[in-house]
């Protein structure tokens, strides 16, 4: 029989990372690792609003049983986002209003839950961090197997444990451990590009000549144009 792995994650990215971190969209964070990951289309946001960002802890389950999100929750530490892998299957909740208010009091950062949720209406209205692929009155099993604290794979996107996850209205992004320092200089950058060019377009100066310029590697000619 294969042995229940249930880990003691060894890293995790640093509290001034992550702080750093959440001040920039995800979009912008995207680009920067050349627009190749994501969490998927179907991964989106179940709470109010808000920004989620914080160390992966990440769960690898059975579909429709919650087992060892139960542990995660008591093994997370403040400010962890437990992310679950239950294979996409959205049959069966794997989490709810009661274990979403128990991460909350505990100082969770947010749930990923690559499956279903339920009590949604709750959810909807509060500020925790919940990313789901879909809603289900169905409730869970509790009887395993699964891991924690392992390497998971969401639509591509390859999460090891202490890696970052961010998220916003727009999706999720996983941040490699090792690529974060730079990674981070790269959005910052980014952003303070973006924020440049709001402010070109806000005062009508946007330098747009880059159109017709790559328009041209295509062999558009404007004074041909009809």
């Amino acid at each position: 029989m294969v042995e229940i792995k249930i880990r003691t994650r060894r890293r995790a990215v640093e509290a001034a990372l992550v702080k750093s971190f959440a001040d920039i969209p995800v979009a912008n964070i995207s680009d920067v690792m050349l627009r190749l990951t994501a969490g998927g289309p179907s991964l989106r946001p179940m709470h109010a609003g808000g920004v989620m960002a914080g160390p992966a802890l990440t769960v690898k389950s059975r579909p429709g049983d919650n087992l060892f999100v139960h542990k995660a929750i008591e093994m997370a530490a403040p400010g962890d986002v437990i992310v679950v892998d239950t294979g996409g299957d959205t049959t069966n909740a794997i989490i709810g209003e009661l274990m979403v208010r128990t991460a909350s009091r505990k100082g969770i950062a947010g749930f990923v839950i690559n499956g279903a949720i339920r009590d949604i209406d709750t959810i909807s209205q509060g500020n925790f961090p919940v990313y789901a692929a879909g809603v289900t009155h169905r409730g869970p099993y509790k009887n395993g197997p699964g891991e924690i604290n392992t390497t998971i794979s969401l639509d591509g996107m390859v999460i090891e444990p202490g890696d970052l996850i961010i998220g916003d209205a727009d999706g999720l992004l996983c941040v490699p451990f090792d690529e974060a320092g730079d990674i981070l200089k790269w959005a910052s950058e980014k952003n303070a590009l973006e924020a440049s060019i709001i402010r070109d377009i806000d005062s009508d100066r946007l330098d747009v000549s880059w159109i017709d310029i790559e328009l041209a590697k295509l062999g558009y000619d404007p004074k041909k144009a009809d």
